[in-house]
């Protein structure tokens, strides 16, 4: 039996739709301001470029604004952390995003916990981090929060489901681990340097690809039946699992490009709503 195909794409587009309703009823609250996005691109990184520009692409779509911040290559710590100061001041920004990464001579850890709480729309700060970790309210990383949206959509059962995470990240892999914990499955995290990947992968009932290297995880690590989800990118259209030899025998599949991608984005844009809405209340 061919197997469910996450439809990333196809979900964002359809969300969209809500949120542009919800955006509108905003504005007819609040004077006619939408909600606003502030986007902070460091140096001129094309990819990081890209990825800004497909953001604020996304909050017209949907009726948003978007504040584009764009600093110099030469940025200092202190600078960026004064700009984003000035953004956790203005109430009429909603949400903050600093596009990673930025130029090395910038303590980026420092600068992502500057974000306000009620405005870390992209799931980046510690604390953040720590209260959806322990099921408090914030705004979770987008990626993982995107992924968790996308296996709601599809009914994939996730309690008492054994889930293998491959990979470590503070934005994507370890708080995939604690979301999916929280949705009461056993969850394994593992990454480049664990020993006996292999076996690992083939008890998993979840394999999520967040390694960031292409096709890492092998087509034959996965057993006939389980739930892949791919959330690499890399040139040529390859995601961090080899794909082609498992859409006849797993479960559900996450598509590379058209999967976890647009659900990154979108489930910004969502967060960026609702904390327009929870500053409405």
């Amino acid at each position: 039996m061919p197997a469910i195909v996450l439809d990333g794409k196809t979900l964002s587009q359809q969300t969209e739709a809500e949120l542009g309703t919800r955006v509108a009823a905003i504005r007819a609250r609040s004077d006619g301001q939408a909600p606003i996005l502030a986007t902070i691109l460091v140096g001129d990184d094309p990819a990081s470029a890209t990825y800004v520009r497909m953001k604020q692409n996304a909050c017209k779509r949907v009726g948003m604004e978007s504040t584009a911040v764009e600093m110099p290559a030469s940025t200092t710590t202190d600078q960026l952390l004064a700009k984003i100061a000035q953004l956790n001041a203005n109430p009429r920004c909603h949400g903050i995003l600093l596009q990673h990464p930025v130029p090395v001579q910038i303590d980026e850890r420092a600068c992502f916990d500057a974000i306000a709480l009620a405005k870390d729309v992209d799931g980046v700060t510690c604390l953040g981090f720590g209260r959806m970790a322990m099921g408090e309210h914030a705004w979770g990383s987008a990626t993982p929060a995107g992924i968790m949206r996308l296996l709601e959509a599809y009914d994939i059962p996730l309690t008492g489901k054994h889930a293998v995470v491959v990979g470590r990240s503070p934005i994507l892999g370890k708080p995939m681990a604690l979301m999916l914990l929280n949705a009461n499955c056993t969850v394994t995290i593992c990454h480049s340097r664990t020993q006996d990947l292999a076996q690992l992968v083939r008890h998993a009932d979840i394999v999520v690809g967040a390694v960031g290297k292409p096709e890492f995880i092998r087509a034959d690590w996965i057993r006939d039946g389980a739930v892949v989800v791919d959330a690499g990118y890399h040139p040529g259209g390859i995601g961090d699992i080899e794909l082609a030899p498992l859409t006849e025998r797993v479960a559900a599949y996450t598509p590379v490009p058209g999967g976890v991608g647009p659900m990154t984005i979108n489930t910004l844009i969502l967060q960026t709503v609702q904390a327009a809405e929870r500053a409405l209340a």
